[in-house]
């Protein structure tokens, strides 16, 4: 603070022209992930190419454009695999059985993995991007503590 009480400007950009810049990353980001796809599947080929072309062009701030996009990339895996976990490990044909399931709901492009946690005591727990089903012991038992 100088006298006066008033503040000294600090050089450089203003708050609000770094929210712009962080709304324009995020909005080119997001068009980028859109020319990603071919019939609504990820084309890992275009998604080179959409890289190679911004590394071409290098528009300003491109290396928090390709950070931006890379997380939206990782996003996009994610919501498109299963992680199917269960106490003991599940009958080929019950395994077979969910992951038809689904397939229906999110995509015959799902791909899915099964994973034995003992924690769980039972039950089965599937994740998929931010969307969570469990039916486990453990997290009924927890349920039932929280009540009590």
């Amino acid at each position: 603070m100088t006298s006066g009480g008033f503040r000294r400007k600090r050089p450089g950009r203003s708050r609000k022209a770094a929210m712009q810049t962080t709304k324009d990353v995020r909005q080119i980001a997001r068009e980028l992930l859109r020319a990603s796809f071919t019939d609504n599947q990820l084309d890992q080929g275009r998604v080179a190419s959409v890289v190679d072309s911004v590394l071409s062009k290098k528009p300003r701030n491109y290396i928090k454009i390709l950070d931006y996009y890379k997380r939206l990339l990782r996003l996009e895996a994610e919501k498109r695999h299963a992680r199917i976990e269960s106490a003991a490990p599940l009958d080929p044909n019950v395994g077979f059985h969910i992951v038809g399931n689904l397939k229906k709901r999110y995509g015959t492009d799902l791909t899915s993995e099964f994973v034995v946690n003992p924690a769980l005591l039972g039950g089965v727990r599937i994740r998929i991007g931010s969307d969570v089903w469990d039916s486990s012991v453990r997290n009924r038992l927890e349920r039932l503590q929280q009540q009590l």
